[in-house]
């Protein structure tokens, strides 16, 4: 959710014309340099004081541990693209740096020759990153980030609810839509489905489609190999848009916030809610019943699960720290790291021993991350940490019409190709 809006404010398109012009190839690891004793680590601003403090005391163990200083710089989200950018074009660090993966963000610094080149480091680096993960942050053939902070997206519902109307959890289709008919017959909400920001209906999109379509179509589509305007993407859309016919949604959901959806469900007047992994911390706080949380159904079959990253973390081809930088790199990619990750409800992009949250929702996640990887059955992607914001722009308008009555699922399908092929 948090990268969502910090796409919606700083999309790709303004990177490109930030970067236009640059040139530069980004060196190897055998190219590290600097008296290794300091680095430079620019990151957001996080949403609390606690959790800014709690970053401060995990870069002092590295310090400990590494004998290395950190120079923590922490910049308002809203400016903080623009910062890097600026930055990385002057040569003047920083050596490490948070920046949004795919090929539309972390990829266009690459194609700029900004980026620092981890592909001959991660041969020998023990990171164990998941495979499924690691295109993110792979472009032309070449690594170069660490993928973090996988967040899943699905739908979360009321157990307490569910249990005193007889229903079944829903993870079939046809279980999720006797329990919404059921729902709305009890005088509740089946979804909290607010989409005032946009971003909100690209996560639903997502869910729907991952399922719809399966994790390698899926992939082909954002890829650019298939076409959006497609039977598999207009019954995604379908999906939703009679999930409004029927009322299951909010009156006016373009109308409804994302806290306020929230709100929804934490009273208990909607019974689903569509939305990200992210939640479950303050679901531990913010409601009174027992919760779960299950992938998106599919037609028929199983469900696929739907997934994206929250961050990632790459090095600047300029910095004069690399000996430092890349053991940040190593420490921010290792078990210690994780399982501090793993404490704070944060996923990291590799398998961690031990650490996890006694939450039982949240070590759901984590083992059910643990085991995609482990099968190779693949995700469906969360599409706006992979798209464009042209592509993003036109989904999220899309997915407000359809959740609002105003387009057919035929006229968004045509307005998703079209914003994918601008976005070549």
């Amino acid at each position: 959710m948090k990268r969502s809006q910090f796409l919606a404010a700083a999309g790709a398109a303004a990177v490109a014309v930030a970067l236009a012009g640059c040139t530069g190839g980004a060196p190897t690891a055998s190219s590290a340099s600097g008296d290794g004793k300091s680095v430079s680590y620019l990151i957001g601003q996080p949403d609390t004081p606690e959790q800014l403090a709690g970053i401060k005391a995990n870069m002092k163990t590295f310090e400990r541990e590494s004998g290395i200083t950190v120079d923590l710089q922490v910049v308002p989200n809203s400016s903080a693209r623009t910062l890097v950018q600026t930055r990385l074009r002057s040569g003047k660090g920083p050596d490490v740096f948070g920046y949004d993966t795919g090929p539309g963000f972390a990829g266009v610094l690459a194609k700029a020759g900004l980026l620092y080149d981890l592909t001959d480091h991660v041969k020998t680096a023990d990171w164990g990153i998941y495979d499924w993960a690691k295109p993110a942050v792979t472009f032309d053939g070449k690594f170069y980030g660490i993928p973090d902070q996988i967040e899943q997206v699905g739908l979360y519902y009321n157990k307490d609810l569910f249990e005193q109307y007889g229903l079944e959890a829903p993870t079939t289709m046809a279980a999720l839509e006797t329990a919404a008919k059921k729902i709305e017959a009890e005088g509740k909400i089946p979804f909290a489905a607010g989409n005032k920001e946009g971003w909100e209906g690209g996560h639903m999109l997502s869910m729907a489609l991952a399922s719809q379509v399966g994790a390698s179509a899926m992939g082909e589509l954002i890829a650019g190999d298939s076409s959006w305007d497609s039977d598999g993407v207009k019954s995604a859309l379908s999906t939703w848009a009679g999930f409004q016919k029927a009322g299951w949604l909010p009156p006016s959901p373009n109308g409804i916030t994302y806290d306020n959806s929230n709100a929804l469900f934490y009273s208990g007047r909607a019974a689903m809610n569509p939305t990200g992994t992210w939640l479950i911390q303050t679901l531990k706080d913010a409601v009174k019943f027992d919760v779960g949380f299950v992938n998106f159904p599919a037609p028929s079959g199983d469900a696929v699960a739907t997934t994206g990253l929250g961050a990632g973390t790459f090095m600047s081809s300029s910095s004069k720290n690399t000996a430092a930088a890349l053991k940040l790199m190593d420490y921010l990619a290792g078990d210690s790291h994780g399982e501090w990750e793993l404490q704070r409800y944060l996923i990291p992009a590799h398998p961690v021993e031990g650490g996890t949250s006694d939450d039982p929702l949240f070590q759901q996640v984590v083992e059910d991350t643990a085991s995609y990887a482990e099968t190779g059955a693949g995700t469906g992607a969360n599409i706006d940490v992979s798209a464009t914001d042209v592509f993003n722009k036109a989904m999220w308008d899309g997915m407000q019409g359809i959740v609002g009555g105003t387009k057919t699922p035929d006229q968004v399908a045509a307005s998703l190709q079209a914003a994918a092929e601008k976005s070549k």
